[in-house]
């Protein structure tokens, strides 16, 4: 297959959907490459290093396209992207189906097979595939490194000639990829850190890392608490007016606060209110990862910087893109490894598409192809 690799256009996307070293691996398969000129610049990647791999320098994005069979992307397409797609061929990039109804509409009026890479199953066989983790360990690596930026005061505890200056407490909310993440880095700084899931689960590994795990008793924390995707499941009104509770006296405790909690396809859910930010100490610091999805704080606006009674509170939605580099090679190996799963290897003497929608990893990816809407959540 010939794959052509865009330069992305979202304002502020530093990030490439393949690097040299993922290019070559497609190569040596017997795919070809196309590439955008200045599609990796963002990220540090010059084009001499895409043309060294082998690849084909194209002048624009419509050149890249010209003989594509298959357009690599990180951000979903914008509407006038998509009618620029050549009709027949393939794209795989973050889609965000769901909440992206038209864009769908059009890849299906374009009769394009989409794949989407923030679709895949949460299944051992696909981890090397998952874009959304990879994104979400920069995420909770660069949040404490925001906090760290932004506290008046040293996170680790230092011993000086003017005296002992005590450890930074952090309290992390959420202990997924990028709450883990976060955990470990804060640790690395020499804070004490605390955290909190809805998931008695995720105790060990939060523990493992040398934090304390803010145990909430409640008849629900020991109920079923994640779906089959390892996300948390939405709680009754009952257990978050209870959970509210709790987090307050934890969140006035801390120096800083790193929130993660979200539920796919659903607004993030509000656990840090107005009244609980006042009541944090002067100097403080909220880091809302939920910020894209609405905020699990309620003074949060997201790509913005709020003070509230001196506490300020960062909502970024892309912190990837503030490390391109090293993000564009995580997720040109998550592609990579997607792509070597729904293509056919030409070196075996075949091409295309597998089709295989046995797979639930071809299954679950696939929003459109042929015309129609093939994903079922999305045809309901």
């Amino acid at each position: 297959m010939n794959f052509a690799v865009l330069k992305e256009t979202e304002p502020g996307e530093s990030r490439v959907a393949l690097v040299p070293e993922a290019a070559k691996q497609l190569l040596a398969k017997g795919h070809k490459v196309s590439v955008e000129a200045g599609a990796g610049r963002s990220a540090f990647i010059p084009d001499s290093a895409y043309e060294q791999a082998g690849c084909v320098l194209r002048a624009n994005a419509d050149a890249a396209m010209s003989a594509t069979d298959c357009v690599l992307k990180v951000r979903a397409p914008s509407i006038s992207e998509a009618e620029r797609l050549p009709g027949g061929t393939a794209l795989v990039s973050y889609l965000w189906a769901a909440r992206n109804p038209q864009l769908v509409l059009k890849l299906k009026d374009r009769k394009v097979a989409s794949f989407a890479m923030d679709a895949i199953p949460r299944i051992s066989r696909a981890q090397s595939m998952d874009a959304l983790s990879s994104m979400a360990t920069i995420a909770g690596y660069k949040a404490v490194l925001l906090a760290a930026a932004k506290l008046g005061k040293f996170m680790p505890m230092l011993t000086t000639a003017a005296g002992t200056i005590r450890p930074a407490r952090g309290f992390i909310i959420g202990a997924g990829v990028a709450g883990l993440q976060a955990i470990a880095t804060a640790r690395r700084l020499g804070a004490v850190v605390e955290a909190f899931d809805t998931r008695p689960a995720v105790k060990e590994q939060v523990e493992s890392l040398g934090a304390k795990f803010a145990a909430f008793v409640h008849e629900e924390a020991h109920a079923e608490s994640e779906d089959k995707g390892g996300y948390a499941k939405e709680k009754s009104a009952s257990f978050l007016a209870k959970e509210t509770q709790f987090l307050a006296e934890k969140i006035k405790a801390a120096d800083f606060v790193v929130t993660t909690a979200q539920i796919p396809g659903k607004k993030a859910p509000v656990l840090i209110t107005r009244a609980m930010v006042q009541a944090m100490a002067p100097g403080s610091v909220i880091i809302d990862l939920a910020a894209e999805s609405g905020g699990n704080c309620e003074c949060t606006r997201a790509d913005e910087t709020a003070v509230e009674n001196d506490v300020t509170i960062m909502g970024p939605t892309n912190l990837p893109s503030s490390l391109p580099l090293d993000a564009s090679r995580m997720y040109a190996r998550n592609v990579l490894s997607f792509l070597l799963q729904i293509v056919k290897d030409p070196s075996k003497g075949s091409d295309g598409l597998t089709l295989d929608w046995d797979d639930e990893i071809f299954r679950e990816t696939c929003i459109t192809m042929g015309g129609e809407i093939k994903h079922p959540k999305l045809r309901q």
